[in-house]
């Protein structure tokens, strides 16, 4: 079996829903989770909110996709160049790593291009390598090419070493 990762669009706010429907087909399935900080007139509570907008993630054969479509709340599978996009293995574990060592993480769509490599020496994310799309103060951003977002969270500059070629 080759299984690879894919992305499909759900109807809006269907996220949770989709990711349930999918389970109940047996199809295994990831939907980032965040933990947010609401906060009403009357209290304060943390809510788990869907990281990605609309997208749940699927671990099916292509063949497969088809069948996934049918689920109530798939609106469709996003493409690139005409194919179901592959979402990495090692870009799904890297969401899932960064989720669990961070709460309040935040998306802003992709739209810079850097080159200078990095490499994280501490913490959850260490010995991964990266381009660098932004440092300031504290904040250092990561790019998810494939998906084409970037997480960012507060990390120590410290933590964060030129790599070396």
């Amino acid at each position: 079996m080759n299984q690879n990762w894919y992305a499909i669009y759900t109807k809006p706010r269907w996220e949770k829903k989709v990711a349930d429907n999918l389970t109940l087909h047996n199809v295994s399935n990831y939907c980032p989770l965040n933990k947010v900080l609401k906060q009403w007139s009357d209290r304060r509570k943390t809510v788990l909110e869907p990281l990605f907008t609309s997208y749940v993630f699927v671990h099916v054969e292509e063949k497969q996709l088809s069948e996934v479509k049918k689920v109530n709340g798939v609106l469709h599978i996003l493409h690139w160049l005409g194919k179901p996009a592959i979402i990495r293995d090692n870009e799904i574990e890297l969401i899932r790593q960064f989720l669990s060592e961070h709460q309040h993480v935040k998306l802003e769509k992709d739209q810079l291009h850097f080159n200078d490599k990095v490499k994280i020496n501490s913490g959850s994310l260490r010995e991964r390598e990266g381009t660098v799309v932004a440092v300031k103060n504290n904040r250092v951003k990561i790019a998810l090419p494939s998906l084409g977002y970037i997480m960012y969270a507060e990390v120590e500059s410290a933590s964060i070493v030129k790599a070396t070629d």
